[in-house]
């Protein structure tokens, strides 16, 4: 489980992961992968024409090390932990556990139970329980550290879509053994891999004062990488894969991809798609693909077919769940006429059903401006003839008449917006608001002002600073522009007051702060200084006039002092039981 290290940037982003294709196939890269290269001259110069752009910024690296010390847990497959633990011991150090402490030549042999396990390549901790490593039973847990792990355990003992490096399943049959035990022996040294994501917890929607509000990156990992950490969230990058789709279902931008940045991504598309037309190719179709599976379909069905259509560009990526809002409607933007994401078998459904959800986000804002047609797809394909099949049902989806000449930006809302705003302006029909599907970033709120106390406590919890007080007045305004639709403040509202609508403002209006309540302030009855508002104070005095505590007309009356005057009032009142009187003192 060592893929993905020991990488590098290169100016067409990631690299391979090393699939071995033969020579040929990479004639048939350089050509797009098609097999006709006299029909995909403007695809070919396009091509060729993203060497001009210079290597993207280097990102920060993630190190592992690891010394070679192996646990294999034995599980109920004792005679092949066993063989497996003989085969290794002459390059590793190894430690077997097992039921049966039966000695074994180069090999510690430990009994035990083991209760948990975490960690990743270099970095693995075992908790065990009744250990015995030859001394007799342990009484109390203990732990060890591991830095590669071979489980011949029944039940995975990592549970995750994905485990971490350093980490190795045995195969249900002896045959698929070997490359197994070939990889652990190289696993050993220093080992690095890019850092593939970068996060701004400035911007995050996960929670606020215990209230859960966005878990979307949290749900999508595949790792298990990113966990709560009160009000935001936490990513340990060692275990961290680098598909991206955390970046991908993030609605306020605070997770970004790395690998390659967005702006780097960008750069790219308009480039391919600027020469493309600059050679006379129309009816552009980029097309996201991973370099491991993708790849391999790619040169297979240029190898026994056409391979892709010469008006489809294609795009390698480390992960296709990397390809997001911020990169499909700005690729409609800069001229393509659709998008396909190629799933060639190696994605998680959940990925696909991310990518999904992106691409109905995407459909829904052209549909509603005019561009007629299907313009993003995934494309799942497991074989040539799926492939072609696929690329023949697209069908026919309205490009924009001028393309986009802006910079992607790095800020994902950014970079929709800038996007958003030059296919508003080419647009067959233009409209003020397009209503989006359940779950998008945008939209706005409806607040109950008959439920509104003015407490302001939705305004505290908005991570975006879309809600805000009126400083010196009791206003709540609402800035449309910054709302991702979380939730936060909906679920924060003591009154229930606050409902969610999911839309995209086209006019100007969306950066313009309105006025979703206001109230009269309300003064202390005592010195008259404004100390709340009057919704407020009325509701409070309405939920504890029959309080026994509040009996009396002075404890109301206090209610409706400012902090100042209460203490005041408290220590002047001559019926207050002083705590000095209480239990006799004197």
């Amino acid at each position: 489980m060592t893929e993905g290290l020991e990488v590098t940037v290169t100016a067409n982003d990631a690299e391979s992961s090393g699939t071995q294709l033969p020579d040929e196939a990479f004639t048939l890269e350089s050509w797009g992968w098609s097999s006709n290269p006299e029909r995909c001259e403007p695809k070919i110069a396009a091509l060729a024409s993203l060497l001009n752009l210079g290597a993207p910024e280097p990102v920060a690296r993630v190190v592992y090390q690891s010394r070679g010390n192996a646990l294999i847990v034995a599980g109920a497959d004792d005679a092949a932990a066993r063989d497996a633990a003989t085969r290794l011991a002459a390059n590793l150090h190894v430690t077997l556990l097992a039921a049966n402490r039966a000695p074994l030549d180069g090999v510690t042999v430990w009994s035990g139970g083991l209760e948990s396990i975490a960690g990743y390549l270099g970095e693995f901790t075992a908790t065990l329980s009744g250990l015995d490593t030859g001394g007799g039973v342990a009484a109390k847990p203990s732990q060890a550290k591991f830095d590669l792990i071979l489980d011949f355990s029944e039940a995975p003992l990592f549970a995750m879509r994905q485990p971490p490096q350093g980490y190795f399943r045995a195969p249900a049959t002896g045959a698929g053994l070997a490359p197994i035990l070939d990889e652990m022996r190289g696993a050993v040294g220093e080992f690095e891999k890019p850092r593939f994501f970068a996060y701004r917890e400035n911007l995050c929607a996960h929670s606020r004062s215990q209230i859960e509000g966005c878990n979307r990156c949290i749900e999508i990992c595949s790792t298990q990488a990113i966990s709560s950490d009160g009000d935001h969230v936490k990513v340990d990058p060692h275990l961290c894969m680098g598909c991206g789709a955390c970046a991908t279902v993030c609605p306020s931008g605070a997770m970004s991809y790395q690998y390659p940045r967005v702006a780097d991504r960008g750069a790219q598309m308009k480039q391919l798609l600027s020469a493309y037309r600059f050679s006379g190719g129309e009816t552009p179709c980029i097309v996201f693909h991973n370099g491991a599976d993708g790849r391999e379909l790619l040169a297979r069905a240029a190898a026994e077919g056409p391979g892709l259509p010469a008006h489809a560009l294609p795009m390698e990526a480390w992960h296709v769940a990397t390809v997001g809002l911020d990169l499909l409607l700005p690729a409609i933007a800069f001229g393509a006429r659709q998008v396909v994401v190629l799933a060639a078998g190696s994605e998680d459904a959940e990925y696909l059903d991310a990518l999904k959800s992106q691409m109905a986000i995407g459909q829904a804002v052209l549909a509603a401006l005019g561009y007629a047609g299907r313009h993003f797809a995934v494309v799942e394909a497991r074989d040539p003839e799926a492939l072609a099949r696929a690329f023949d049902t697209l069908g026919e989806a309205t490009p924009v008449q001028a393309p986009a000449t802006f910079l992607l930006s790095n800020d994902k809302r950014t970079a929709i917006e800038f996007a958003v705003e030059h296919l508003l302006k080419q647009a067959p029909t233009p409209v003020d608001e397009i209503a989006m599907p359940a779950g998008s970033p945008y939209g706005t709120i409806h607040v109950d002002t008959a439920k509104c106390t003015m407490c302001m406590a939705c305004v505290g919890s908005c991570p975006e600073s879309a809600l805000m007080d009126g400083v010196d007045q009791p206003l709540l305004k609402f800035l449309e522009r910054n709302c991702v639709q979380c939730g936060l403040c909906a679920a924060t509202c003591p009154e229930d007051a606050i409902t969610l609508q999911p839309r995209l403002l086209l006019t100007p209006a969306v950066r313009e702060a309105r006025l979703l309540n206001e109230t009269q302030p309300f003064h202390c009855v005592r010195c008259s200084k404004p100390f709340g508002t009057r919704q407020m104070v009325e509701a409070m005095l309405g939920r504890l006039a029959g309080h026994s505590m509040f009996a009396q007309g002075e404890a109301l009356r206090r209610l409706q002092m400012c902090a100042d005057c209460r203490v005041t009032d408290m220590m002047q009142s001559k019926d207050e039981v002083s705590v000095l009187r209480l239990g006799g003192g004197s």
